[in-house]
């Protein structure tokens, strides 16, 4: 999952080569930002935004939910103008910001004694984090706080008895040379849902978990991992259950939506795939499902397409229907919320059309919500539709106009 693909130009290999999750053949939480990412965002001029005091208080998700995911350092640094500016023109509602990353580390500094010990404060991205929630909440976008949970090297190896460890001595690695922690081991889930009480309080409106399972390696290296934290007889799925719902009791305390971020292969695969996530479990658990359909993500022959990344439309109807089927035989389940594929992994290079046939396919299906997937948070205007254009339409059908 984890091999580099050779990539159109020298900017495409250079924005992909420290990609840590999310490739080709297999399945991952998602492509992290790369390091110290350049602060422009293509052709938007960066401005002035007004600033207002108090700010007024975002009661409620916007209906429908169109969201950006806005990495660490985009959220901390000159982008976030940008990006502002970028959803003031669009039909852009919300963001997705990292509070927590999969390198372990915090956007911005956290009072909760585990980040403390751990020393996740000492490599911030934000140190106004209040101060850019609030213009978030000014210019009306609803702020998402997303926290990874189990692949989370810094943890792992700085309290090793919440780690998944090697058989023969010391923290067991996925093919990138990673640790993990446990996800069988309730003290990781604890420590996520403390920082979630965390961003709550400084100002979020919505709590997103990401790397909600086990490692998706091969079952060669698997076998050589020992999970400290496991029940007698539990197995994967049954651990990933029960964390959960502790997460989603602790969350729910806060009055604000519990979602997770979920392989996009949920919405079709009959078992956990060998990382404890199921679609019957996951959409009766959490408020919102995130399923990470990402066309490059599928493999030749899946939905008998021979090219899946280059049939973006197909891929999501047929992502969307199984979800569809699956959560209707339930009754009463999450809302679905896809994150949709913003950047190029492999042939052909994306493009705003290639991005709009995703959000179609969704939206013919009723699924009006969603959030697009760039790890450098590096989004062409020409994907979205423009505000005034979205708010018309609203008006025209009687519906709820975005906000």
């Amino acid at each position: 999952m984890y091999r580099a693909l050779l990539l159109g130009s020298l900017a495409a290999v250079l924005q992909f080569a420290s990609l840590s999750a999310q490739q080709v053949p297999s399945w991952g939480g998602e492509l992290p930002p790369a390091p110290a990412p350049p602060d422009s965002l293509l052709a938007i001029p960066t401005v002035a935004l007004p600033a207002q005091w108090p700010a007024p208080p975002l009661t409620q998700p916007p209906a429908p939910v169109r969201a950006i995911y806005v990495n660490a350092w985009a959220f901390g640094g000159r982008r976030f103008d940008d990006l502002v500016k970028l959803a003031g023109r669009t039909e852009i509602n919300a963001f997705v910001v990292d509070v927590k990353d999969d390198t372990g580390y915090l956007t911005y500094r956290s009072a909760v004694p585990t980040a403390i010990a751990i020393g996740a404060n000492s490599q911030l991205r934000a140190r106004d984090v209040r101060e850019r929630l609030r213009v978030l909440r000014e210019h009306g976008i609803h702020p998402i706080a997303r926290i990874v949970v189990a692949r989370d090297p810094l943890l792992a190896t700085r309290k090793p008895g919440w780690s998944v460890q090697h058989v023969g001595g010391g923290p067991w690695r996925d093919r990138m040379e990673v640790a993990w922690v446990d996800a069988f081991n309730d003290s990781v889930w604890v420590y996520a849902a403390e920082l979630a009480a965390e961003a709550v309080r400084i100002g979020f409106a919505e709590v997103q978990y990401d790397y909600v399972r086990f490692p998706d390696e091969p079952e060669r290296r698997l076998a050589l991992a020992v999970f400290g934290g496991r029940r007698p007889g539990e197995t994967k799925r049954q651990g990933v259950a029960r964390n959960l719902k502790l997460l989603r009791e602790r969350t729910r305390k806060l009055g604000v939506p519990f979602t997770i971020d979920v392989f996009g292969l949920t919405t079709s695969a009959t078992g956990d795939m060998g990382i404890g996530q199921l679609w019957e479990d996951l959409v009766t658990t959490a408020d919102v499902v995130l399923p990470m359909v990402y066309p490059s993500h599928y493999s030749r022959g899946h939905y008998n397409l021979a090219h899946p990344n280059s049939e973006p439309y197909k891929v999501i109807r047929r992502a969307m229907q199984d979800a569809l089927r699956r959560s209707a035989r339930l009754g009463e389940t999450a809302e679905i919320r896809p994150y949709l594929q913003a950047f190029t992994l492999g042939r052909p290079r994306y493009t705003p059309a290639l991005v709009r046939e995703q959000i179609r396919a969704a939206e013919e299906l009723g699924i009006d919500s969603w959030v697009l997937w760039n790890p450098r948070s590096a989004y062409d205007p020409a994907i979205f539709r423009p505000r005034q254009a979205v708010v018309s339409a609203a008006a025209q059908d009687g519906s709820r106009p975005p906000q």
